[in-house]
């Protein structure tokens, strides 16, 4: 996700509502996410959908390695070899 400009990148909501449209097209082109403040205090985020999806990727591979990780501390986990006749025989399959 791109870095914040905190001069460009936080609005209040009645500028906002006057400008959605200007808005959007901003988040979009830069990639950079608006913090939308109500009553002098963050309320909301406006993301592009791009930079949303990529962000829940990666959270969900960081709670992959998180379940494999604890998987791996109780000796749950299997060797290399192991996966690689497994996956030697789905591919055969």
């Amino acid at each position: 996700m791109h870095k914040i400009q905190l001069d460009k990148d936080i609005q209040p909501l009645s500028k906002f509502r006057s400008k959605v449209s200007f808005y959007f097209d901003q988040v979009k082109k830069t990639k950079r996410p608006l913090v939308i403040t109500q009553n002098g205090k963050s309320s909301a985020i406006l993301l592009d959908v791009s930079e949303y999806q990529q962000m829940v990727d990666k959270l969900e591979t960081l709670e992959d390695i998180k379940l494999a990780e604890s998987q791996l501390d109780k000796d749950k986990g299997i060797s290399h070899s192991e996966v690689k006749k497994k996956f030697a025989k789905r591919s055969k399959t």
